[in-house]
């Protein structure tokens, strides 16, 4: 591990975003339409319920979590594609880089993205809504460091599988984050799933951070057990990415595939 080589490739994503144009608006437009749509929404059926604050909270504030871990998947497979359809991926492990320092550096590029539209959508929730995420306290730190963390998993696996499986897989880098909205328990308990997905989404790290966001809102208690789980799962899955993607790595090389990838 190198911190010039990821310093190096961060910067290289880095310059993209500052000479185009198109990918600073991709950065803004797709959080501010979920934001509109799922707030107005919110707004339209909070006129409905006597508690308005806590039903704006739980909407919104989910809905801004929920792009947190999305935007976290997307800046590393995103990021990744960038490289496919450059044809830049020979290049760069023809050079001293490591799978890892490239995986590391994808991580930084998804942090300063995350980052921008977080902040972007937190303004904007503010000024459209009077909603202020901060509200909810020193409490949804740890919660938001486990969306990123599963965000990035989700990244590196689809990361792995379109370095397996080449551009015909680019489905993947926005479908497989959605994949685990439905057991997630983002806009619901996991209470009102069917009995075998809430098997499931008891092993998903996102369903215990939406249910700790809830259950801090509704009653202000810190849901320890639900940050642990959340926790050891995070640890358990990021560390099988790993391996999965260095293995996947190893398969293309072996097999010659990383020149093809891209054409």
């Amino acid at each position: 591990m190198r911190f010039h080589r990821i310093a190096a490739l961060f910067m290289r994503h880095m310059y993209l975003y500052r000479r185009s144009l198109p990918r600073l608006i991709e950065v803004v437009y797709w959080p501010l339409l979920d934001l509109l749509v799922w707030g107005f929404i919110t707004v339209y059926l909070a006129q409905y319920r006597q508690n308005l604050p806590g039903f704006v909270t739980f909407f919104i504030g989910a809905l801004i979590l929920w792009d947190i871990l999305f935007r976290s998947h997307q800046g590393i497979s995103v990021s990744f594609l960038e490289d496919v359809w450059a044809k830049n991926l020979l290049n760069l492990f023809a050079s001293p880089l490591s799978p890892a320092e490239y995986i590391f550096a994808l991580m930084l590029v998804s942090v300063v993205k995350l980052v921008t539209v977080a902040t972007i959508m937190a303004v904007l929730a503010w000024i459209i809504y009077s909603f202020n995420i901060f509200l909810i306290g020193v409490a949804l730190v740890p919660f938001v460091l486990n969306l990123i963390v599963m965000g990035w998993t989700i990244g590196i696996i689809t990361t792995a599988l379109i370095l397996r499986f080449g551009q015909e897989a680019e489905v993947l880098a926005w479908a497989l984050g959605f994949l685990f909205m439905p057991v997630s328990a983002v806009f619901y308990p996991v209470s009102v799933l069917p009995r075998f997905l809430q098997t499931i989404a008891h092993y998903v790290p996102a369903s215990h951070v939406f249910e700790g966001m809830r259950e801090v809102i509704s009653s202000g208690v810190f849901p320890l057990s639900q940050l642990m789980w959340s926790s050891g799962l995070n640890v358990i899955y990021i560390m099988a990415a790993f391996l999965f993607f260095r293995w996947n790595f190893n398969v293309v090389k072996r097999k010659g595939l990383l020149v093809r990838i891209g054409e």
